[in-house]
């Protein structure tokens, strides 16, 4: 039995005038990757945000580590859980090598020189951003700027770790290597959460999939438990295939309806 590292106990949380969750309770546990996933406005991130404790529950509990989330300081939370969010942006033209050194600052007195060094070196080679430690952070794509984030998250070596759309910017080989990582922070005994619109790469790395629809957590559990057409058509509001790939993971694909057969050129199997 994997510990919990965070518990949500009936939680609601209100943004402004409006309810985004509604009474929810959610364990996250060591050792394992948490997607969650849910239509657009469904109140995911809002729930990562009150497992990072950058939102106040309305309602409800939310604990990190055994303690109530709003009980911790700042400083001592951010050595214990990192949090990447859907918008990388910084104010001033940082180096991306200071964005990622940035990392390391809650730990400012807690390590040394060198135990810094390696968890920088070691952020820098899982995000794939060598060739862009000398340039400004301001000057890059928004693929890049989210690589660059990643590896700040990735140097601060928290044991909890909260991806908000970590992949939205992203092309195709560095999606599945962000996924990678994850997957590699939870074998490694970290809490890992992950929102993700893809369900198809949920299915694929994830351990446990929450589905989150209208404020409320309607399915929780392993993802060919949760990922069922029956499910994912009730959420979504649309058909889709659930298959297995030949590498033996799950595929959530929309029915689409067509008057013709495809054409495929010569060169292309069908």
């Amino acid at each position: 039995m994997s510990a919990v590292a965070c518990r949500v106990i009936g939680a609601s949380c209100r943004r402004g005038d409006r309810e985004v969750l509604r009474d929810v309770s959610l364990d996250v546990e060591h050792g394992r990757v948490l997607a969650l996933v849910g239509p657009n406005g469904a109140g995911k991130s809002s729930l990562l945000g009150l497992l990072a404790a950058d939102l106040h529950p309305s309602a409800g509990r939310v604990e990190i580590l055994g303690r109530d989330a709003q009980s911790w300081r700042p400083r001592d939370l951010a050595v214990r859980r990192s949090v990447l969010l859907q918008a990388n942006e910084v104010s001033f033209a940082f180096s991306v090598a200071d964005v990622v050194e940035m990392g390391r600052s809650p730990w400012l007195g807690r390590s040394d020189a060198e135990e810094d060094q390696r968890a920088i070196e070691n952020a820098v080679e899982r995000a794939d951003i060598r060739h862009l430690l000398d340039r400004p952070f301001t000057a890059l794509s928004g693929g890049e700027k989210a690589r660059a984030s990643l590896a700040r998250v990735l140097a601060q070596d928290a044991e909890v770790v909260l991806l908000d759309e970590p992949t939205a910017a992203l092309d195709l080989r560095h999606q599945e290597e962000v996924m990678v990582v994850a997957r590699e922070l939870a074998d490694r005994g970290r809490a890992v959460v992950v929102v993700l619109h893809d369900l198809s790469v949920a299915a694929a790395y994830a351990d446990r999939v929450a589905v989150v629809d209208a404020g409320r957590l309607v399915a929780h559990g392993r993802p060919h438990e949760v990922l069922t057409p029956e499910r994912v058509e009730a959420t979504y509001g649309i058909a889709v295939h659930v298959v297995r790939t030949p590498d033996f993971h799950l595929s959530v694909i929309p029915q689409r309806g067509s008057s013709r057969p495809p054409q495929f050129p010569d060169n292309v199997s069908p």
